[in-house]
C-alpha cells in the first residue's frame, strides 16, 4: 500500500484511533528522512503527541505531507534536468551531481529538523555505547552543533570531514563480514555527521 492511502487511513475517524496511529507510523516507514524513529520523534515535536491526541496526528500527518510534497517537486524537477542533460549527451551524473531520489534532510525544515535529529541520535548512540575515540569524536561535534545551533566554521567542517571520511574508511568491505555490530554503529555515526553538515545550512 502506497503513501497516499496509508495517509487516507490516518484521516479516517470510522477506524480504531489505533489503527489511525499504526498507518502514520506506515506513511513514516516509506518518507523517513531522518530515519525512522528520528522522523517520528521530530513529528511529536512538531505536531504534539499524536499517540494520545487525534488533533496531534491530524497536525502530524499535515508535516509530514508538506515535507514530502515538496521532496517530490524537487524530484519533478531532477528528472526535468536529467532528460535535458541527456539531451545534450551527458547520460550519467556526475559523483558529486546531487540526487534527491533519497531524501537526506527535511524538506522545509532542513536545519531545524537536522538538529532536532542530531539530538536524537545523539542520546541513541550514547545509550548504545561509544565504543572508541572516533565515536566519542562525533559525539563531542554533535555537543558542539547543538550548543551552537548548527552553525559551523572550517575547523569544524574540517573535523566532520575527517571523521566521515575514517568512518567510511571502516565501513569498506569486508567490514560488515568481519564486524556488523561495528559496520552498524559506524553507519549510524556517518548518518549524524551527515546531519550535523545539514545543520550547518540555512533552511
Amino acid at each position: 500500500m502506497g503513501f497516499t492511502n496509508f495517509a487516507r487511513k490516518v484521516r479516517d475517524t470510522s477506524l480504531p484511533y489505533g489503527h489511525r496511529v499504526v498507518s502514520l507510523r506506515s506513511c513514516v516507514q516509506l518518507y523517513r528522512p531522518l530515519g525512522f524513529e528520528a522522523t517520528v520523534s521530530y513529528l511529536v515535536h512538531r505536531a504534539g503527541p499524536f499517540r494520545e491526541d487525534g488533533n496531534a496526528l491530524l497536525r502530524a500527518l499535515g508535516v509530514l505531507e508538506a515535507s514530502r510534497a515538496a521532496w517530490q517537486a524537487e524530484l519533478r524537477v531532477y528528472a526535468a534536468e536529467r532528460v535535458e542533460a541527456k539531451r545534450r549527451g551527458s547520460r550519467t551524473p556526475g559523483a558529486r551531481a546531487r540526487n534527491p531520489n533519497q531524501p537526506e534532510y527535511w524538506y522545509g525544515a532542513r536545519r531545524g529538523a537536522a538538529l532536532h535529529a542530531v539530538a536524537h541520535w545523539r542520546v541513541r548512540l550514547r545509550d548504545t555505547g561509544l565504543h572508541d575515540e572516533l565515536g566519542r569524536t562525533v559525539d563531542r561535534c554533535a555537543a558542539d552543533c547543538l550548543e551552537a545551533g548548527g552553525m559551523q566554521g572550517e575547523p569544524e567542517r574540517a573535523r566532520l570531514d575527517a571523521c566521515d571520511e575514517e568512518l567510511r574508511r571502516r565501513m569498506e568491505p569486508p567490514a560488515y563480514q568481519d564486524d556488523s555490530g561495528a559496520y552498524f554503529r559506524h553507519r549510524d555515526l556517518r548518518r549524524v555527521v551527515a546531519l550535523m553538515r545539514t545543520a550547518g545550512t540555512d533552511g
